[in-house]
């Protein structure tokens, strides 16, 4: 069940949510991803939301969203990754007001930490990319192309810090995120700032607060 109404002031770990999250990657992704699929034979009107790839792990998201198989999934992937990857730091920028959150966390005594289903190499690289790497204790994508629940990285990071759920909040932009803290047995923060959610996505979802900007979530993490 999901924790709502939940304070979360006084939790010793803060877990974030990768994209759309920390960084605004949501129009790198939707751009790469629509010029890949149009060569896969969809057309334009046949493309709806584009939104709706940010959230699942890719190459699962390709067939939930679009029905591909899973093979040609994989393979639209693998063009999306060719392009996506060469971007560089632009396609995955922090968020104005982050890196002074990140660091006011730590300033409090915060364990800080991220859980993305990105792949962990993306993540590292990413982080390093803006500099942040080292306000972060621990640091977990997705292992590989396998399906990985977004709970199973969730846990890893409380045992990779020895901390229950009791000790944790998570913090993300989609309802997979909600429901994954769920199932961790923490509450979550929703987000709404990079624009993922459909409205009352993260409220429907059982997010303990939404907040819609980063100095919002600075008050719901650390209080007024």
């Amino acid at each position: 069940m999901a924790l709502t109404g939940v304070d979360v002031t006084g939790r010793r770990l803060v877990i974030f949510d990768f994209d759309g999250t920390l960084a605004d990657t949501i129009p790198a992704i939707t751009a790469t991803a629509r010029t890949v699929l149009l060569g896969h034979g969809l057309a334009e009107d046949e493309l709806g939301d584009l939104l709706r790839l940010v959230g699942p792990p890719f190459p699962q998201a390709y067939s939930l969203v679009y029905g591909f198989s899973p093979e040609e999934a994989m393979q639209i992937t693998r063009e999306y990754r060719e392009i996506y990857h060469g971007l560089g730091v632009a396609a995955w920028p922090l968020f104005d007001g982050v890196r002074e959150l990140l660091e006011d966390l730590r300033a409090a005594g915060r364990l800080t930490a991220v859980a993305s289903s990105k792949r962990g190499f993306m993540v590292e690289r990413a982080l390093e990319d803006n500099g942040v790497s080292a306000l972060f204790d621990v640091r977990r994508g997705k292992p590989s192309d396998g399906e990985v629940a977004k709970a199973t990285t969730i846990a890893q990071v409380l045992d990779d810090l020895g901390l229950s759920a009791a000790d944790a909040v998570m913090v993300g932009d989609r309802y997979h995120d909600v429901e994954a803290a769920s199932a961790c047995g923490m509450p979550c923060v929703g987000v709404t700032y990079g624009g993922a959610a459909a409205p009352g996505e993260l409220e429907g979802a059982g997010a303990c607060a939404v907040a819609a900007t980063v100095d919002e979530l600075r008050r719901v993490l650390l209080g007024s």
